[in-house]
């Protein structure tokens, strides 16, 4: 997994800060490495497997006696929930929903945590990227929903997800901050120069 590096985090920041010079509005950039170890989801597909497999051949009594289906229960667990360990595998084990929901909770967190319910007006605005599931999402405080509709971030999202799954992700965050400059900008214009909440990147 490619993080971005320092010389890239310093192009996000003049990015929003240039928005930020034309715009009341208040952003936020946060990059996940990944939302969750997901540590349960090997262990479940394990255990089921583990039981359901030794279980079938037990319907032929003959191949194995009940020490040997415990104990071949067992091995097969360990063998399994050791190897569904490894990232590549893992990630397969996974459901897109189950993925999808992990980021967008860890993109609410990070809404809360960032303090951008706190702006005056009502004016922040998150771009959030968890990398390991290929997650974007933008989400504003009410002070910009109530004049930018929710459907105007959906092609920006659209297109960043793209650049985040070839691994574009620095000049994907640069792409969208001016993307979302241009409405910003429009519809909620600076009336005073304010920096309520860092410029930086936020990496976790």
């Amino acid at each position: 997994m490619s993080l971005i590096n320092t010389q890239e985090q310093q192009l996000l920041t003049d990015a929003i800060q240039r928005v930020e010079n034309n715009t009341d509005a208040e952003l936020v950039t946060v990059l996940a490495r990944q939302a969750d170890d997901y540590r349960y989801i090997p262990l479940l597909w394990a255990s089921l497997i583990g039981l359901l497999v030794p279980g079938a051949i037990n319907y032929y009594p003959e191949w194995l006696s009940p020490h040997q289906l415990i104990l071949s229960q067992w091995v097969l667990f360990i063998g399994l929930a050791l190897l569904f360990q490894i990232p590549a595998l893992q990630y397969r084990l996974i459901p897109r929903q189950v993925r999808y929901w992990r980021a967008s909770n860890l993109a609410r967190r990070q809404f809360l945590e960032q303090n951008l319910h706190h702006t005056n007006g009502e004016t922040g605005i998150l771009i959030f990227v968890s990398e390991a599931e290929r997650y974007v999402e933008i989400l504003v405080d009410r002070g910009i929903s109530s004049r930018i509709p929710d459907s105007y971030w959906e092609s920006i999202v659209k297109q960043f997800t793209e650049q985040v799954r070839r691994g574009d992700v620095a000049k994907g965050f640069v792409e969208c901050i001016e993307a979302c400059g241009v409405e910003l900008q429009r519809q909620i214009p600076a009336t005073s120069k304010k920096n309520e909440l860092p410029n930086h990147l936020v990496i976790l």
